[in-house]
């Protein structure tokens, strides 16, 4: 393991864009925490599913990932949006340079923050007013500069490739995606 990685939950998020990317990535190699925005490690997804979260956001180290990802759902990309806390790790991650991700709803989150100024970005259907500065796609999965975007449950494993394919390359990717028996497509 060497490239750590946070995924952020919030009480309503989807799960599987939190669990497929989890799961893909750490077959990757990544060191990857779920993180909770609150102060309690349960979290409740949008379909009840209720996940013990690794840390909570105010027990992290942000400055050392490599990549921050946000699932959606609903409630649950309302909720990161509202995490002050959550705004400036994202924010300061963007600054640097590097790379944020996310998924159906949540690339609303980073539209509010500035963060899709110039860039191009994918999302859920009718969250595109919601991604402020973006060129907004019709794709499963956009990245653009140091943001990756999804557009919803049904993309989250090919969100979760396309992660592997551009912090570890396209080679990683294919490898892992063969040994899963995933289909192969342009990542």
């Amino acid at each position: 393991m060497d490239s750590k990685v946070y995924i952020f939950l919030a009480d309503g998020f989807e799960e599987l864009e939190a669990l497929a990317p989890l799961d893909i990535l750490r077959r990757a190699g990544f060191e990857v925490e779920t993180v909770s925005i609150t102060n309690d490690i349960e979290v409740v997804g949008s379909h009840g599913l209720r996940v013990l979260c690794d840390s909570t956001i105010n027990l992290i180290s942000p400055e050392i990932a490599e990549l921050l990802i946000l699932p959606g759902g609903m409630p649950g990309a309302e909720n990161l949006a509202a995490s002050e806390e959550l705004a400036k790790i994202l924010t300061k991650q963007n600054e640097e340079g590097k790379w944020l991700a996310a998924i159906c709803a949540a690339p609303f989150v980073l539209g509010k923050l500035g963060l899709l100024q110039g860039k191009q970005a994918t999302c859920y259907p009718g969250y595109e007013q919601y991604l402020e500065g973006a060129e907004c796609l019709n794709q499963p999965v956009v990245v653009s500069q140091n943001v990756i975007t999804g557009n919803g449950a049904g993309a989250a494993v090919r969100f979760a490739f396309t992660i592997v394919a551009k912090l570890k390359g396209q080679r990683v990717a294919d490898f892992l995606a063969e040994k899963m028996m995933n289909e192969r497509y342009d990542l």
